[in-house]
């Protein structure tokens, strides 16, 4: 795929969604954070469901990690992997409060220095909490960038690197965001929605679906 198709791929996403952001319920980066940590393996709705209980009451490192595991496992009991992710929140809750004063660090070592903290979640934060232009490859912008070809690679760190090299400055920072809404609601494992599909005709998918 050449320069010039894709800054008209993302001119049009743009155009079509001009602010995207995370579909994850949050109101502090500690919350994101937290939410980002539930949301792997799981759907987002899956974590708002579970986090609309917790956030209110338990909304800071101090009141979750007061809750304890056996106290948070409760909350996230409908999420899968949930009992890794209860000892791993707790954990994180008490480095942050130990090391960082109970703030989100800002720096992706800092970042995945946290329990249950990998590369992804962390360029999720950086994303989504700071505005850096990082791309988290979930399998949904996994499987867009390699049947459009806009960063075709066959495991996540090709395609992460070959988006960052690819991907013009000026939309590096809302990338992320824009791929996966295309990647969960339009160009889906399935059956990608091509008829529908707002990118169509730049896309390089050679077994597109007909109306």
């Amino acid at each position: 795929m050449n320069p010039t198709k894709r800054h008209a791929i993302f001119s049009r996403l743009r155009a079509a969604n001009p602010a995207p952001t995370t579909e994850l319920e949050y109101k502090t980066d500690f919350q994101l954070l937290i939410a980002v940590m539930l949301s792997a393996q799981a759907t987002d709705k899956s974590v708002n469901i579970a986090t609309r209980k917790l956030f209110p009451r338990h909304g800071t490192p101090k009141t979750i990690l007061a809750l304890g595991v056996e106290g948070l496992m409760p909350f996230i009991q409908t999420i899968g992997l949930y009992k890794t992710k209860a000892k791993n929140v707790i954990a994180t809750c008490a480095l942050l409060l130990e090391q960082h004063s109970g703030k989100v660090p800002r720096t992706r070592d800092a970042l995945e220095a946290l329990p249950g903290v990998g590369r992804k979640t962390a360029n999720v934060v950086l994303n989504t909490a700071f505005g850096e232009p990082t791309i988290a490859v979930d399998t949904h912008i996994f499987r867009v960038s390699n049947r459009t070809k806009i960063a075709p690679g066959k495991d996540v760190l090709t395609v992460e690197r070959g988006l960052e090299k690819f991907i013009p400055a000026e939309f590096k920072v809302d990338a992320h965001h824009w791929l996966i809404l295309h990647g969960r609601y339009v160009c889906v494992a399935r059956t990608p929605k091509c008829p529908q599909c707002g990118i169509s005709d730049l896309c390089e998918y050679s077994k597109k679906t007909k109306g």
